[in-house]
């Protein structure tokens, strides 16, 4: 049975749970929510403890004063996995929770024990023509005045395809639909130009890459290439699937994800 618990301190981590074992820990995108994951808890959750958290000002999570820093995200992961007593965890982390768990890795090491990067990728940084570009097609909109529930279908159409079902087609318009304007600014200023990533040659636990075949965001040439730079990684490919490939076909992405944590699951 899924729990909602909130982290105390400022500010405020919402965090979804379940299962006891090995801490599993999922991180959304930069449109999405802890609720992206209710299709991977209970699966994870019969043999781990599975984890979903808010990011900070998302979802049930508290906003926050100030600018965000990229390394916010890694104090707020330290807060998750002490709470519940986790000396290390298994990352799985999508998009933007991808670049944090891959962030994080190069941060603190020794608490993660397996990596799984999800449509996500740092092969190459971004130029300050293309971070402008990215800012401004997310940002305009709303410094002009719409609410993220305006630009949803657009922002949405953008990560999907013409064979994404239609229940997770509105799933993702709601987690859009949802987010906080000004927490949603701050995130996009702080995670479109980051691009201090330690090098993919430089991991040494087990990495899994998963990539939606249809992913125009990070396409699966991209994601194969990433894969190949990580010394002995595992990379799944989701045919039909796109940048939400565990929204869009969670019985695929769990059968990729679950085989993988077992296999590194500690005995025993």
């Amino acid at each position: 049975m899924i729990r909602t618990e909130m982290i105390p301190e400022a500010p405020r981590l919402a965090v979804d749970v379940c299962g006891e074992g090995e801490f599993v820990l999922f991180l959304h995108g930069i449109g999405g929510s802890r609720t992206n994951w209710r299709d991977q808890l209970p699966v994870i959750g019969a043999h781990f403890m599975a984890a979903a958290a808010d990011a900070r000002g998302y979802g049930l999570s508290d906003d926050y004063d100030g600018d965000l820093d990229f390394a916010d995200f890694s104090a707020d992961l330290i807060r998750v996995m002490d709470h519940y007593g986790a000396e290390a965890a298994h990352l799985v982390g999508l998009s933007m929770g991808g670049r944090i768990a891959f962030d994080f890795y190069g941060r603190f090491p020794q608490r993660v024990r397996t990596l799984t990067l999800a449509d996500t990728s740092f092969t190459a940084p971004p130029t300050p023509e293309r971070v402008r570009e990215v800012l401004d097609l997310r940002q305009r909109p709303l410094l002009e005045g719409k609410t993220p529930a305006q630009i949803a279908p657009e922002v949405a159409g953008s990560m999907t395809s013409d064979h994404t079902p239609p229940a997770a087609l509105a799933r993702i318009i709601e987690s859009l639909s949802a987010l906080r304007r000004d927490s949603y600014l701050k995130t996009l200023n702080a995670v479109v130009p980051y691009n201090r990533f330690p090098a993919l040659d430089s991991i040494t636990i087990p990495t899994l890459v998963i990539c939606g075949g249809r992913d125009p965001i990070a396409p699966p040439a991209l994601m194969s290439q990433m894969a190949g730079q990580i010394p002995g990684a595992e990379y799944v490919e989701i045919e039909g699937a796109a940048h939400l490939s565990n929204l869009e076909a969670p019985e695929a992405f769990n059968a990729a994800l679950l085989p993988f944590l077992l296999k590194h699951r500690r005995s025993e």
